[in-house]
């Protein structure tokens, strides 16, 4: 495992809690529609550069956070993103050790392969692997 590569909040309103976040003196990219994620995202950079929340506000009928968001509808932490250097290495080291990978990898959000890790072998956590 490499570092923690952002913290993911779910959010009703991307542009309110973007607004929010740059407020409090976050760096806020513009918002990017992801439909093939069924998110429409926003990057923040906090201050200091070393920490960074991406939020996500669905996008679609079937979007991958609609049950997260009908159970928090003011939203919530959604998952942590930690980055690996190999990710077909990283999710095959997770099966082997009997934890969950909900997919093949796949590009994500920041142009790189990611693999989510199901929650129930994560601490209750949702954790997103991103190769550097």
């Amino acid at each position: 495992l490499g570092n923690l590569n952002h913290v993911a909040i779910a959010v009703p309103d991307v542009a309110k809690a973007a607004s929010q976040w740059a407020l409090l003196g976050g760096i806020v990219s513009p918002p990017q529609s992801l439909p093939e994620h069924g998110v429409t995202v926003v990057f923040v950079n906090l201050p200091g550069g070393q920490t960074k929340l991406e939020l996500l506000e669905k996008l679609g009928e079937k979007s991958p956070i609609e049950a997260f968001m009908t159970k928090n509808p003011s939203g919530g932490m959604h998952h942590i993103c930690v980055e690996v250097e190999n990710i077909t290495t990283a999710a095959a080291e997770c099966t082997a050790n009997k934890i969950r990978v909900l997919s093949p990898p796949k590009i994500g959000a920041h142009g790189k392969p990611v693999v989510f890790l199901h929650p129930k072998d994560c601490n209750g956590v949702l954790v997103e692997l991103e190769q550097k």
